[in-house]
């Protein structure tokens, strides 16, 4: 049979109270009036059903609706119980990225994410369950991402028919933005950096953990504040001020800030505020972001002042006293004053540092350094240099008196004894004064006349002080000119060696000879080697010339031996610096070998300091003379600080007593006495005694009184050259 049509849900019944045309409605969405465009075509009180273009045989609404159903901005979907699609807009068939045609009897699940099947299932089921509005967020599936959705399920009351009706709303930018403000959140409350944010009030309304990390305050401290919480009363009302100007007129601000935690430290912070508009461009919210640079600036400092104070005595160094007399020097210009450049150097400090160690040479500096600031003002500058050189810039002393006075107070206080722990130590300075404008004009200039003075000083005596002259410019200028011509001088063969005799004073024959080098200038003349020695071992030609002198001394004692019936023995003197070139010492001694000429005719007179020095090379090259039979002599003892067990922990063979003591043996019984003790611990430990500078019969006799081996002096003869030495030992 052929099925009756099923009932309209909706059609109206007669009223069980009259039967005639009362009606009510079924439960159901309640409908509109007939439009006009479907009055035409009523049946049975109902709009005929018209087909929507482009739907592919779904199922239709009514006419009047087709419009708005289709160009709604939401998708719309006629599910079926299982899911499969019965109608769809052109929105919802966007959403889905295929035509509508093609849509039906597809399951709307294949469009989803598989993550979100599961859930659309569910809600499925719920649905068909229970009529009532059911809501869900599911995902796409698209061709390049999952488009996230909130999905509305509702079920139509057909009893028959079960269907849902499924609203899709694209909510993928409000997603983002979610996502976005979540990230924002995430990202503010795991900076390191102190975040606040305050209304337009200034009143603060959010902060994130790093604040309270970095304040000590806590949110519920914080949160309805004054931004002035933080205030220290470090800045200025200038520095506010400013910094407002700066943020009403660009909405942004950065800078150093000094603030207040809530412990009652300072600190200060890098500050950094932008400024959110509202829709009238009124300021609205405040953002400050910061971080503190304490730790920054504690390090900074640091480097800073590593970089421009000497660590041991807390002077500034040599990069900040140029930069200090920099400034003077700019500020004595404009003013029209005067500047003092003071250049002091300790005397004999080395001694000081040898013999008692660098720990006590440290404390000596550390206390010159304190006695030197005691004699100068606050605004002048005392810095040390280097070594035991300091330094002093004392500006706007005109008078030459008052600079005096300074330069003689330094001297005084550092005469004075130093108690070092349990030691007492004496040492003096020397101090060398220039001027500005009068010596010169710039920093270079005025350090070089200071040390040109100092350097005079010394050499008036040491414990005094001396100006710079154009005198000592003329003397620095000629010894620059020296240096040069000394590189050329060996290769031009402008050396020579000169010997003097030294005697046996029991015998009165030649035992030995020095050897002492003489530089024939094409221009100065002969020049003796107190003027060019030190200046060759500042150029650094010490050991070239020492090689030369060697090797020359070596092939002449060669020469001479058939003239004696005892060997002489040849003396050179070897500087410290020279020394402690080990392959030099090996050429040496191969030399010997060389000429066949025995080790034993050679001497090595080596300075008294050189003892006093505890590096392993100078033990490791005196015993490597020792054991090839080259002698060696300490030169000018007693004017240092070494002692006996020295001599013979370094196999010492002979000792020369410095020429200070036998030029006073006549007058001074104290300088005979230190003489003939010397003498006498010498041989107590088989040590040869050499006295030079003997220059009287007196002095001769008082030494030959007291044992000493050996004289040397203007007495018997003054050096010569090798010609008229063996002229000399010819005749004898």
């Amino acid at each position: 049979m052929k099925k009756p049509p099923p009932e309209r849900p909706n059609a109206a019944k007669p009223s069980r109270a009259t039967g005639k045309g009362t009606t009510r409605r079924a439960a159901g969405p309640i409908r509109e009036p007939l439009c006009q465009r479907c009055k035409p075509t009523r049946a049975n009180g109902q709009c005929a059903p018209a087909p929507l273009e482009g739907q592919g045989g779904l199922d239709v609404r009514p006419a009047c609706y087709a419009d708005l159903y289709d160009q709604a901005p939401l998708g719309y979907f006629i599910l079926g119980r299982d899911g499969s699609i019965r109608l769809a807009n052109l929105r919802g068939a966007q959403l889905l990225g295929m035509p509508s045609g093609q849509l039906k009897q597809k399951r709307f699940e294949t469009f989803l994410c598989e993550q979100s099947r599961p859930v659309f299932n569910e809600l499925l089921g719920k649905v068909f369950a229970d009529p009532a509005k059911k809501v869900g967020e599911l995902r796409l599936k698209t061709s390049e991402h999952a488009v996230p959705v909130v999905t509305h399920l509702e079920a139509i009351a057909d009893e028959k028919r079960r269907e849902c009706r499924l609203a899709v709303t694209d909510i993928t930018v409000r997603k983002r933005a979610e996502e976005a403000l979540q990230l924002s959140a995430l990202v503010c409350q795991s900076i390191n950096e102190a975040m606040m944010v305050a209304d337009a009030d200034n009143r603060i309304v959010a902060i994130n953990p790093a604040f309270t990390r970095m304040t000590g305050y806590s949110e519920a401290e914080a949160i309805g504040q004054p931004t002035s919480l933080l205030k220290s009363g470090r800045q200025t009302p200038e520095f506010y001020q400013q910094m407002w100007a700066t943020l009403d007129g660009s909405g942004r601000w950065q800078g150093e800030i000094w603030n207040r935690r809530k412990n009652g430290e300072i600190y200060v912070e890098w500050l950094s505020i932008s400024t959110l508009y509202d829709d009238n461009g009124e300021p609205l919210r405040r953002v400050a972001i910061f971080f503190d640079l304490t730790e920054q600036k504690r390090n900074e400092a640091l480097i800073w002042r590593q970089a421009n104070y000497d660590p041991l005595t807390d002077l500034p160094n040599r990069n900040l006293f140029h930069d200090r007399l920099q400034q003077r020097l700019k500020s004595v210009r404009r003013e029209d004053h005067a500047l003092a450049l003071l250049f002091i150097d300790l005397d004999r400090f080395k001694e000081v540092n040898d013999t008692l160690g660098h720990q006590f040479g440290d404390q000596l500096l550390v206390e010159v350094a304190r006695r030197i600031s005691g004699c100068v003002r606050e605004a002048d500058t005392v810095a040390r240099i280097g070594g035991d050189e300091f330094t002093a810039i004392l500006a706007g002393l005109n008078e030459a008196s008052r600079i005096e006075g300074v330069a003689q107070q330094i001297i005084e206080q550092l005469a004075k004894p130093f108690l070092l722990g349990t030691e007492i130590v004496q040492v003096s300075a020397s101090v060398g004064i220039t001027l500005y404008p009068a010596d010169a004009t710039d920093i270079d200039t005025l350090l070089k006349n200071a040390d040109q003075a100092m350097y005079a000083a010394k050499a008036q005596g040491r414990n005094r002080f001396s100006y710079f002259t154009p005198a000592m410019q003329r003397a620095a200028q000629e010894r620059r000119d020296l240096g040069q011509d000394l590189r050329g001088a060996i290769s031009a063969d402008q050396f020579v060696v000169y010997y003097q005799p030294i005697i046996d004073l029991a015998t009165g024959h030649i035992a030995k000879a020095e050897a002492l080098p003489r530089w024939l200038h094409p221009s100065r003349g002969i020049i003796e080697p107190v003027d060019f020695i030190p200046l060759a071992e500042e150029v650094g030609l010490i050991n070239e010339i020492g090689d030369w002198v060697f090797r020359e001394a070596a092939r002449q004692a060669k020469t001479w031996q058939p003239l004696s019936a005892n060997p002489i023995q040849i003396s050179v003197n070897k500087s410290p610096r020279q020394f402690f070139e080990c392959t030099l010492k090996e050429n040496w001694i191969d030399f010997l070998r060389d000429i066949q000429l025995p080790a034993s005719c050679l001497n090595i007179d080596i300075a008294e300091t050189l003892l006093l020095d505890d590096r392993p090379a100078v033990r490791a090259g005196l015993l490597r003379f020792h054991e090839a039979g080259i002698h060696v002599t300490v030169d000018d003892f007693g004017a240092s600080h070494s002692s006996m067990a020295d001599l013979k922990k370094f196999h010492i063979n002979c000792l020369k007593i410095d020429r200070s003591f036998v030029w006073n043996m006549e007058e001074d019984p104290g300088e005979q006495a230190i003489v003939e003790a010397i003498i006498a611990m010498a041989h107590k430990l088989s040590i040869k005694v050499i006295a030079e500078g003997v220059e009287t019969v007196e002095q001769r006799a008082q030494l030959a009184a007291a044992g000493c081996d050996y004289g040397q002096g203007y007495l018997f003869a003054r050096p010569m050259p090798a010609h008229e030495m063996t002229a000399l030992l010819a005749a004898a």
